[in-house]
C-alpha cells in the first residue's frame, strides 16, 4: 500500500511543537519517509506546505499540543498514535491510556520508583515505552499493561476497547453517494476509533451544527453526517483534544440516483447548473477542473463526483454565489461567470454583482462587542459597502459562514465573528481589506 495510508491527513492546519526537524522534499510522500526515517524523537507527525515544498517531522500530534489554521499547509498524523483500542493483543498500541483497569495510575517507564522495571525504554527502543502509557512491550496474552504506582501491586493490565467493538452501528451494508451529504446510516465513531459527540450536545466542543440550525440535515444522535459540504461524513469526537474527524464510510457501488434534470440556465445559487459556459464575467477562459495549471486547487472532479466538474465549464461546488471557475490567466486565480436565468424574475439575482446595500434601521444598535448583533446594517464607519461574507472578491478570507456556522455571516451584514472591539465587515473596495461598521453601542437604558 501507499506509505500515506498509514497516515491520517487534515488540510488547512499548522501544531505547535518544540520538538521538530526541518527538511526540504518534493511531495508529501517522500516527506512521510524522512518522518518514518526519523531518528532524533519518535515521529508522530509531518506539515508538508505545497508552496515552499518544506516538510517539517514533529514529536507531537493534534491530539498534544494546539492546532490553527494555515492556508498552504497539510497535516499528516501517524494513525496508530491516534488510536484509542487495540488490534489483537495490542502489541502495536500508542494510544494515551495511562491508568489500569482498576483505575491506578501507571508508573513512567523510565523511573525506578516504587517498581525497578524490566522493561525500560533504553532496552526496548522500539515499544513505544513514553510517558507512563500503558504498552505490551513483551506480547503479553492479556493486551496492554503498566507498572503501577501503588507499592504493593507491581504490574497490572488496562481497559483498552478492542478496535472492532469500536465502530458500533455500522449497519448492513452502510455506504454512501457522492460526498456523503444525504449519508443517513448510524455510524458514529470517527476512523481513528473516536465516539462522535452528540450533536445536540456542546461538550467537549462547542458548535453550531444544531438541528435547530440545520433542519435538513438530520443532526440526530451522535451519528457522522456531512453538513457542510466535507469530502465525506464526520462528527465532533468525545476527545477534548480531537476537535472533529472524519468518519469511515465506504463510497456505495451502484451509481447514485439522478436528481432530476441538471440545469442549463441560473435558479438561485446555480448549484445545480450543468451547462457548458466556460468563460468568466471579465472574458478569460476557464481552467480544466481536472488540471492543476496554472492554479493548484483542491477541486479534484474524482474527489466530488456528484458536483459536475466536467472540462472547463463553470460550477458551483462550494455554495458561493453563482457559478465560477478557476481561469488560465495565471494572475486571476478565479472569477465568476455570466450564466443566463431560467427566467426573468431570477434576471435581479443572476446579474447582481454586490449584495444590495440595507438601510439600517436608526435605532439599531449593539450590546458588548457586538458578538450578539443580528441586525441588517453592511456599511462601514467611512461610508464603504460591505463584501458578502461568502465570497472571496474582492477580498480573499477565512471568516466564511462555514468556519463560524454561529456568528450569523448572513449576505453582508455587519457582524463580529471573532470577539473583536465592535461589528466590522470587509470592504467591496480592493484598496480597504475590512473596517468597523456605522453602528452605536446601545445606551445602559436600552441594554436595560
Amino acid at each position: 500500500g501507499d506509505i500515506l495510508d498509514d497516515y491520517l491527513r487534515t488540510d488547512g492546519v499548522w501544531i505547535l511543537t518544540r520538538n521538530k526537524q526541518f527538511y526540504k522534499t518534493n511531495n508529501e510522500k517522500e516527506c512521510a519517509e524522512k518522518c518514518e526515517a526519523e531518528r532524533n524523537f519518535t515521529c508522530r507527525a509531518f506539515l508538508f506546505t505545497r508552496k515552499k515544498l518544506e516538510c517539517l517531522t514533529l514529536a507531537e500530534n493534534a491530539k498534544m499540543t494546539v492546532m490553527f489554521a494555515s492556508t498552504d499547509a497539510v497535516l499528516y498524523e501517524k494513525r496508530i498514535y491516534l488510536m484509542q483500542c487495540k488490534r489483537g493483543i495490542g502489541t502495536d498500541y500508542r494510544g494515551t491510556e495511562a491508568k489500569t483497569q482498576r483505575g491506578i495510575p501507571c508508573q513512567n517507564w523510565a523511573e525506578k520508583i516504587p517498581h525497578k522495571p524490566n522493561y525500560t525504554p533504553e532496552k526496548y527502543p522500539n515499544a513505544g515505552l513514553e510517558e507512563n502509557y500503558c504498552r505490551n512491550p513483551d506480547g503479553d496474552e492479556s493486551g496492554p499493561w503498566c507498572y503501577t504506582t501503588d507499592p504493593a501491586i507491581r504490574f497490572d493490565y488496562c481497559a483498552i476497547p478492542e478496535c472492532e467493538d469500536q465502530v458500533t452501528h455500522t449497519g448492513e451494508g452502510e455506504c454512501m453517494q457522492c460526498n456523503g451529504e444525504d449519508y443517513h446510516g448510524e455510524v458514529s465513531r470517527t476512523e481513528s476509533g473516536l465516539e462522535c459527540q452528540r450533536w445536540d450536545a456542546q461538550e467537549p466542543h462547542m458548535h453550531g451544527f444544531t438541528q435547530k440550525h440545520y433542519p435538513e440535515k438530520d443532526l440526530k444522535m451522535n451519528y457522522c453526517r456531512n453538513p457542510d459540504g466535507e469530502l465525506r461524513p464526520w462528527c465532533f469526537t468525545t476527545s477534548p483534544n480531537k476537535r472533529w474527524e472524519y468518519c469511515n464510510i465506504p463510497r456505495c457501488s451502484t451509481r447514485p440516483p439522478v436528481p432530476g434534470l441538471d440545469s442549463q440556465c441560473l435558479s438561485g445559487k446555480g448549484e445545480d447548473y450543468r451547462g457548458s459556459v466556460a468563460i468568466t464575467e471579465s472574458g478569460n477562459a476557464c481552467q480544466h477542473w481536472n488540471t492543476q495549471h496554472p492554479h493548484k486547487h483542491g477541486w479534484i472532479p474524482n474527489r466530488y463526483p456528484c458536483k459536475g466538474l466536467e472540462e472547463n465549464y463553470c460550477r458551483n461546488p462550494d455554495g458561493e454565489k453563482k457559478p465560477w471557475c478557476y481561469t488560465t490567466n495565471s494572475s486571476v486565480r478565479w472569477e465568476y461567470c455570466t450564466i443566463p436565468p431560467c427566467d426573468g424574475t431570477d434576471q435581479g439575482i443572476a446579474g447582481m454583482d454586490d449584495v444590495p446595500v440595507q438601510v439600517p434601521l436608526p435605532e439599531e444598535c449593539y450590546q458588548g462587542t457586538g458578538q450578539s448583533y443580528r441586525g441588517t446594517t453592511s456599511v462601514t464607519a467611512s461610508g464603504k459597502t460591505c463584501q458578502a461574507w461568502n465570497s472571496m472578491f474582492p477580498h480573499r478570507h477565512i471568516k466564511t459562514p462555514d468556519r463560524f456556522p454561529d456568528a450569523d455571516l448572513r449576505d453582508n451584514y455587519c457582524r463580529n465573528p471573532d470577539g473583536d472591539s465592535s461589528p466590522w465587515c470587509f470592504t467591496t473596495d480592493p484598496n480597504t481589506i475590512w473596517e468597523y461598521c456605522n453602528l452605536k453601542r446601545c445606551d445602559d437604558h436600552t441594554q436595560e
